[in-house]
């Protein structure tokens, strides 16, 4: 008697899938192709790997897009770490570590931008995963955001963590109470048992195994309805992907209409 596939099985045969496709079409290696380091692939006059072309294209690859957005987009009541309608036509994904330089750029520059375009016109829902590439302190710091997230305060900290560059002892945790406390955190005894926790350690466990179940290499990396974007993009690839995303699912007018 045969026996079904499980879940984790199917997203990352799903997820090799992708990988080969994406390479085909060249739109990047898996999901993540940025470089955190002396080289600064994430460059706004060297965009690669960015998103692909346009509606127009393959059935099957967009089915392969599709099913890959289904089960990566969680679209979770409550989630503390999405920002957006449940319901938006289109899903950003970002795995993001908070020792890395790109992904700050990305929060700083790029995505109030989206925010204000895409998400407050209800076409945009945006789900941030924990995905740590710098070991202890990155894991910290995640622990410390999903920690924030558990008082309602996880993008208030998340942005205090991307203000900056912050390495190493900027992410003790006597420093990360501290960001908390500005960032309106308000029982601190709470988030500092929470973030030793061990619902803290699965939720960060979850969001690390599909990254590298879907082939994510480095950060930022970011899906789009299932399409890759990798690296630190200038604004205007994200807003191309997103109005593309939109148009697909029938939406086009009004993510090109938003202001």
């Amino acid at each position: 008697m045969p026996v079904s596939a499980s879940p984790t099985r199917k997203l990352a045969a799903v997820g090799a899938v992708i990988a080969l496709v994406v390479a085909v079409i060249a739109i990047g290696i898996a999901v993540g192709t940025s470089v955190e380091g002396d080289r600064d692939t994430g460059r706004p006059d060297a965009p690669e790997a960015a998103a692909s072309a346009g509606p127009q294209e393959d059935p099957a690859q967009q089915k392969m897009f599709d099913d890959l957005a289904k089960r990566t987009s969680r679209r979770a009541d409550g989630d503390p770490l999405a920002i957006g309608k449940k319901d938006a036509p289109v899903v950003l994904v970002e795995y993001a570590d908070y020792q890395c330089s790109f992904c700050g750029r990305f929060t700083r520059e790029t995505q109030p931008r989206l925010i204000k375009k895409f998400v407050d016109a209800g076409t945009l829902r945006i789900e941030f995963r924990n995905f740590t590439v710098f070991g202890a302190d990155s894991e910290r710091a995640a622990r410390a955001s999903w920690a924030a997230g558990q008082q309602g305060k996880f993008w208030q900290l998340h942005d205090a963590l991307y203000a900056k560059t912050r390495k190493g002892a900027a992410l003790a945790e006597d420093k990360l109470v501290d960001l908390a406390r500005t960032s309106g955190v308000d029982d601190l005894d709470k988030f500092r048992a929470d973030l030793k926790s061990a619902d803290a350690e699965r939720a960060l466990k979850k969001d690390q195994d599909e990254g590298y179940q879907l082939g994510v290499q480095s950060t930022p990396s970011f899906l789009v309805n299932g399409r890759p974007v990798a690296g630190a993009q200038p604004y205007e690839v994200f807003a191309q992907a997103v109005e593309q995303a939109a148009e697909r699912a029938g939406h086009g007018s009004a993510a090109k209409g938003a202001k």
